[in-house]
């Protein structure tokens, strides 16, 4: 009871997750860098520990954030917009970009030294409209 009120509080303070959006510029890498940092304000307001961002695998593989959610190891791809105009961030993670995913999920379960974890790949899609809350969607376990 107290852990799920903590949670709500979060979510509703957190000012990543509450404040506007600034203009769009054209610099694409601070526009996924927010992302980033509001995907991970979300998922600690869902109760999740970061565990790392950006993790690069030895031998390929990418990871934007990795997370515990429960006993579980989540390996989540950020998607950040800043407009609508075109297809939903989600539809960017083709078969390629799931294939980097899971060589970075395995790169990081083969430093832990053991596969007899329960894992998952998800996706957080952010879209930034100037002068709205952002908007954040989880999509679990994303496979195929």
């Amino acid at each position: 009871m107290l852990r799920a009120l903590s949670l709500q509080l979060r979510k509703r303070f957190s000012p990543l997750l509450n404040r506007a959006c600034p203009p769009s510029g054209d610099d694409h890498l601070a526009t996924g860098s927010l992302g980033e940092k509001i995907a991970c304000a979300y998922l600690r307001s869902e109760g999740r520990r970061i565990l790392y961002r950006n993790f690069r695998g030895p031998k390929g593989g990418e990871i934007d954030i990795v997370t515990r959610d429960g006993n579980t190891l989540a390996f989540v791809e950020v998607k950040t917009r800043t407009s609508e105009q075109f297809t939903r961030p989600l539809d960017a993670v083709n078969h390629k970009k799931k294939r980097l995913m899971e060589r970075g999920a395995n790169s990081w379960l083969q430093l832990l030294g053991s596969r007899d974890l329960r894992w998952r790949l998800d996706v957080v899609e952010i879209i930034l409209l100037e002068g709205e809350k952002p908007r954040v969607t989880k999509v679990e376990n994303v496979t195929g």
